[in-house]
């Protein structure tokens, strides 16, 4: 190790290195490609510092002066990014090195700067670091060495196209260090391609995951969430604690009804600034909050050094990201507490994440008013300045209590002084049972308070406002009822002296709200309704079906239709005799003809009569007319011809028919088409057969 690492970590009071800082670094280790997995806090980020500084270094103990980056640090986060900014910073700062930092949510023009005056390492988030290499604001050529800093956690958040894109641009002689709580096939397909001859590391401590963390099961009622959060505050009072909720307007309702408690609380959701995420954060540091309520995305690597308990007001979707959470505490070797707030309803959810994440909990109840009354006193006992000697600016004022006061009255006052600077418990009921009936509030007093639904006023807000401005307790108050321009109050009415003392002559309460003192009870308007349509009158009338006509099946076309014969047994009438025959339609036979003898087909010469007892061959098909153009019906003839008609001065499609014989019945409509005329007996027939000879 260099000496200058070596100075820092005894100045930061590090005697004994975790598995995995040990693990890198093993001297044949030194300038390989590493992929390292091991659990959430187990020191990772000093890790990977201590595993790339031969590279960085060389054998020098100094760095030079700085120019371009030498080693990239990519975090999936801004918030774990500039954490991993601020822990390079002091293990390489004896060696002269200049970190600098590009992340999502800053000024990019100030980054650029930080860049151009030159930076030995660099943290970045994926996103931000690839802007600047398309906009040539940062120089890869002299890269020695690129970590990926939770590198499962970058590729679930879809940053896997510029991981790719920013190791392309690296040079290929660097060294590539893959940092992450689980190595699914994602990362080893990345490690495959942009690693050569890799070594994994696998560090596992020595004792079970997250051996510093006591998980404890906390069941409530569905309607004491909140209070058990309170009380579970109130009980451990951390220095610093973390309460997770699922969604942004849990966490808002949250962190409101923590700061109207009396908690320093600050909020963290995705829709703050970097900048208000910073101050959040950095109040945090400072003390000057003390619970921070957040979302699972929000809090992705924050790293708190003072947070020793982690709230789970909502369950976590899974296992991974209940043990996610529970990372933020019990981190460097200080123990931590992880408590779940479990329903009856989400009992099984509870145990089967859990059971996912392989760790055991205490299964209870939530702590009680009374348990955190019992805790409060453990403290004031214990606490080591009952045991510290008077000093003389104190003399005078314990002198004047002692020579006033009783000592039972001073150790009142100083009870009640004492439960005024923290926020009570809250009366937890029994998981199961079912809510009392509300007993009636008795004699009381109306007040108005300015202010309504259209100035935000709300019953939530009103409550904490009154029992603060008005030295109450929520039992002194009953029914709130917030109108359009103003809000009126219940007031017990033992109380009321007390509660206009509190709040002075000027009836002034907090945010300029003015509070009046009514003589009656308020008459309350109903909120209006939309009208809705008058459907008194009549009914309309049924209406019928309508009636279908019969079925009248389609009359086939195509082919004229046979006129029967003037002695068949259907005669035409009259009307039918009288219309003009169409020019082509058959006519009927000559006069004096006999019907026998026109039904009759004579025989052809020198063509012996077929004989009945030998079986006759099946007449060969008359092959079917070709379809028209644009459907597969038959194309409409004329009534007299079985080829289609052609317009004047058009010519027929396709090749000329085949010759055939002149007495042909294709022959004689071809004829007929071209307007050759023949006389009418020699078209007797119905079907174009030929007129019988006499």
């Amino acid at each position: 190790m260099k000496n200058a690492l070596r100075e820092a970590l005894d100045d930061r009071g590090y005697t004994t290195l975790t598995p995995v800082q040990q693990a890198v670094l093993d001297p044949d280790l030194e300038g390989r490609d590493l992929l390292v997995s091991a659990q959430t806090g187990s020191g990772k980020t000093l890790g990977f510092g201590l595993a790339i500084a031969p590279t960085l270094l060389g054998e020098a103990e100094v760095f030079a002066a700085a120019e371009t980056p030498l080693a990239l640090v990519i975090a999936p986060t801004r918030e774990l990014a500039l954490q991993v900014k601020r822990e390079l910073a002091w293990l390489f700062a004896k060696a002269g090195a200049t970190v600098a930092s590009c992340v999502g949510g800053m000024d990019m023009r100030d980054e650029r700067r930080a860049l151009a005056r030159g930076a030995h390492i660099v943290a970045a988030t994926p996103g931000r670091l690839r802007d600047h290499i398309m906009r040539g604001s940062i120089d890869l050529s002299a890269v020695r060495a690129v970590v990926l800093d939770e590198a499962d956690e970058m590729l679930d958040l879809g940053f896997r196209e510029e991981l790719e894109f920013i190791l392309g641009e690296a040079p290929d002689t660097r060294q590539t260090l893959l940092f992450s709580a689980t190595v699914p096939a994602a990362i080893a397909g990345l490690a495959k391609s942009y690693q050569k001859d890799a070594q994994r590391i696998v560090a596992k401590s020595d004792e079970a995951q997250h051996a510093d963390i006591d998980y404890r099961a906390m069941m409530v009622a569905d309607r004491d969430i909140d209070n058990a959060v309170i009380n579970t505050l109130r009980l451990h009072e951390a220095p610093n604690a973390l309460v997770f909720a699922n969604t942004r307007a849990m966490v808002n309702r949250l962190a409101t009804r923590l700061s109207n408690r009396g908690f320093q609380a600050v909020a963290l959701s995705g829709e703050l600034s970097q900048s208000e995420r910073t101050h959040a954060l950095q109040a945090m540091r400072d003390g000057r909050a003390q619970v921070c309520v957040a979302t699972d995305v929000a809090a992705r690597g924050i790293d708190l050094p003072k947070l020793d308990l982690v709230v789970h007001a909502e369950l976590p979707s899974n296992s991974e990201t209940l043990l996610h959470r529970s990372g933020r505490t019990g981190r460097a070797g200080r123990k931590g507490v992880s408590a779940l707030i479990v329903t009856a309803k989400t009992r099984k959810k509870a145990e089967r994440i859990l059971g996912g994440a392989k760790v055991k909990a205490t299964w209870g109840q939530a702590p009680s008013a009374a348990e955190v009354r019992a805790r409060d006193e453990e403290r004031l006992f214990s606490d080591p300045s009952w045991h510290d000697a008077i000093a003389e600016a104190e003399r005078d004022t314990i002198d004047r209590l002692v020579s006033t006061f009783a000592p039972e009255q001073i150790a009142a006052a100083f009870l009640r002084q004492m439960r005024t600077l923290r926020a009570p418990p809250e009366e937890l009921s029994e998981v199961g049972a079912k809510p009392a009936p509300r007993k009636e509030f008795g004699p009381s007093v109306w007040f108005s308070v300015s202010g309504g639904r259209e100035t935000g006023a709300e019953p939530r807000r009103l409550l904490p406002m009154l029992c603060k401005a008005g030295d109450l307790t929520k039992d002194d108050i009953g029914a709130i009822r917030v109108q359009r321009n103003e809000s009126f109050v219940q007031i017990r009415e033992a109380s009321v002296p007390g509660f206009l003392g509190a709040v002075g002559e000027a009836m002034v309460l907090d945010r300029g709200a003015t509070l009046t003192r009514l003589d009656a009870p308020p008459s309350l308007e109903r909120p209006e309704r939309p009208e809705r349509p008058d459907r008194t009158g009549p009914k309309p009338a049924h209406k019928p079906a309508a009636h279908k006509p019969a079925y009248k099946p389609k009359e086939k076309s195509g082919y004229p239709k046979k006129r029967p014969a003037a002695d068949g047994p259907n005669p035409p009438t009259a009307e039918a005799r009288d219309k003009p025959v169409a020019e082509g339609r058959d006519k009927p036979a000559r006069a004096g003809k006999p019907a026998a003898e026109r039904r009759e087909k004579p025989v052809r010469a020198g063509k012996p009569a077929a004989d009945p007892r030998k079986p006759q061959p099946k007449p060969h098909p008359k092959p079917r007319a070709a379809a028209a153009k644009g459907g597969d019906k038959p194309p409409r003839r004329n009534a007299d011809t079985s080829v289609r008609a052609t317009r004047p001065g058009e010519k027929p499609k396709g090749p000329p028919p085949p010759a055939g014989k002149a007495s042909s019945k294709k022959n004689r409509a071809r004829a007929l088409a071209a307007g050759k005329s023949r006389t009418a007996g020699k078209h007797a027939g119905s079907k174009g057969k030929k007129p019988t000879r006499p």
